[in-house]
């Protein structure tokens, strides 16, 4: 599949929701994409539940995926108990062993800080992956 097409498949799970999450995806989805210029998008997961799949960021191995929930947009960090998540990321998935994760609800913050901090996780999740 080209990177063309997957990016319009996740144009496409975007321009399905039609409140809030699916902004919030595309303004996370662009934070991400600036984080590693080595970061691959794909979309994995494809179920009679969400047929349409799962955005997921990967640079020699996974790096995140985003899930669109009810009344959240989550990026799930499958190797997120070795990160560094200085700014206070995390909050869920917090009693995983491995995986953690970022709910962004709407009233979250998501400003200049907030983008950075994401941003240095992303990039930290991808170096992780080259260890």
């Amino acid at each position: 599949m080209s990177d063309r097409s997957v990016a319009k498949q996740i144009d496409a799970i975007i321009q399905k929701q039609s409140d809030w999450r699916g902004s919030r995806l595309k303004q996370l989805r662009k934070v991400i994409l600036s984080a590693d210029v080595k970061l691959t998008e794909e979309i994995k997961w494809r179920m009679p539940s969400r047929p349409e799949g799962i955005p997921v960021w990967s640079s020699n191995g996974l790096v995140c995926f985003a899930n669109i929930l009810k009344n959240s947009v989550r990026l799930t960090f499958p190797k997120g108990s070795q990160l560094h998540d200085p700014f206070g990321l995390f909050n869920s998935r917090l009693d995983s062993a491995t995986v953690r994760a970022v709910d962004y609800f709407l009233d979250s913050d998501t400003g200049a800080a907030s983008s950075a901090a994401l941003k240095a996780l992303v990039e930290d999740a991808a170096n992780l992956n080259y260890k």
